[in-house]
């Protein structure tokens, strides 16, 4: 049978042939085990590169820390100084008046606090001596009790680190640590000018590149975050207002010492959402305990539960809005992540920063439109809530 015969090929010749082919080999990266070496991969890339980018913020954070602050900041402050441009008060005037205030503010809140020390600081040492001795003489009733040679020894260990060479190294770091907090306040104060200022100008200029839908999704971007973080802050400051009056008045009425610069602390602490409440009653409770007895004590952390309820159930919802839609449990995970990579810093910007971050995605897509992924599903056979739910489904399908 010639190459070009015009009789056909007889069947078995075809299978044989057929047979021989083989189909062509699987990728490797096909399967699910392949799919799942895909992800795992891409994850990797972008863990390297926030591990990357957090290093390197690390390194210049003597910058970026000024300009988170500047932001949050004229993101509350804007509206004033916007406020009083609409008045006919020029901008230079305007912004400077806005950074005065805040200044006078501040500086009447140390001034305060630092002359009611002071002025209490006699009656406050005498008051711990004769509440350390009552603890001494507490801690002789338990069933076990520290030795005297136990607490010259601590007292020994304690002075030879005073005198020794790590302290004077910690010392040179304080001293480093106060040089660098300047030039970071100095620095914020200057971003802060020009925020106020020029903030809307500067924006416009940063959303210069972009066009179109990616135009309109930067301008959503920084309208969510300035609304977040603005919100943010003057939500917390009226809350922690409200905190520290309650807590500084109730102080006050007990006769606690420190009741102002304690009501100061309850006021700051309040900005790292619910381990500062914990933290600020702990300490008035304490100061209340050396100072006042237990008595007393018992009734701060009263005061300080009442105060958190009254919080939590009512001033949170009211005066915070929308501005904090984050689950308690994100909270605490993001407060522990911050506190590890920025200390105290990190502490009081990893909240406002995911809130920030979780508006961004809440207007990725349009306002009022989340990106897809996070988008709500709708169920088309949703779950009961309780068995009574199921078993009433059923006996109305069956009827």
């Amino acid at each position: 049978m010639g190459l070009f015969s015009r009789h056909p090929a007889p069947r078995d010749a075809v299978a044989s042939v057929a047979k021989a082919v083989q189909a062509p080999p699987k990728s490797l990266w096909a399967d699910g085990f392949g799919r799942l070496a895909v992800r795992a991969l891409q994850i990797i890339i972008v863990v390297i590169l926030v591990a990357g980018l957090i290093w390197g913020i690390r390194q210049v954070t003597l910058v970026i820390i000024p300009l988170i602050l500047a932001l949050i900041f004229a993101s509350a402050f804007g509206p004033v100084t916007m406020w009083m441009r609409r008045k006919g008060v020029p901008s230079v005037v305007a912004t400077l008046l806005t950074l005065l205030a805040v200044v006078v503010v501040l500086a009447a809140l140390g001034w305060l606090v630092v002359n009611a020390v002071i002025n209490q600081w006699d009656s406050l040492s005498s008051q711990a001596v004769e509440g350390f001795e009552k603890a001494q003489d507490w801690y002789h009733t338990l069933p076990f009790a520290i030795s005297p040679d136990q607490v010259n020894a601590a007292l020994q260990g304690i002075g030879d680190f005073v005198t020794s060479a790590q302290f004077g190294t910690g010392a040179l770091a304080g001293v480093s640590a106060v040089a660098s907090f300047v030039t970071g306040f100095v620095l914020m104060v200057v971003i802060l000018f020009f925020f106020l200022k020029d903030g809307p100008r500067m924006w416009e200029f940063v959303l210069r590149p972009f066009h179109g839908r990616d135009y309109d999704r930067a301008r959503r971007i920084g309208d969510k975050t300035v609304t977040v973080l603005g919100s943010y802050v003057r939500g917390t400051a009226s809350v922690a207002a409200v905190d520290a009056i309650g807590i500084g008045v109730g102080l006050a009425i007990l006769q606690v010492p420190l009741a102002l610069p304690l009501a100061v602390l309850v006021f700051l602490l309040a900005f790292i959402p619910i381990v500062g409440a914990v933290t600020a009653g702990i300490l008035a409770a304490l100061v209340a305990l050396v100072t006042n007895g237990w008595v007393v004590a018992l009734i701060v952390v009263g005061i300080v539960v009442l105060v958190n309820q009254l919080e939590g159930n009512f001033l949170q919802p009211v005066l915070m809005g929308r501005s904090m839609k984050l689950h308690s449990f994100v909270v605490l995970v993001v407060l522990a992540g911050g506190t590890a990579i920025g200390g105290i810093l990190g502490t009081l910007l990893a909240v406002p920063l995911t809130a920030v971050v979780w508006g961004i995605i809440t207007v990725w897509n349009g306002d009022d439109k989340p990106a897809e992924w996070a988008q709500r599903k709708k169920r088309s056979n949703p779950v009961p809530l309780s068995g009574n739910e199921g078993n009433a489904d059923r006996e109305g399908k069956e009827s």
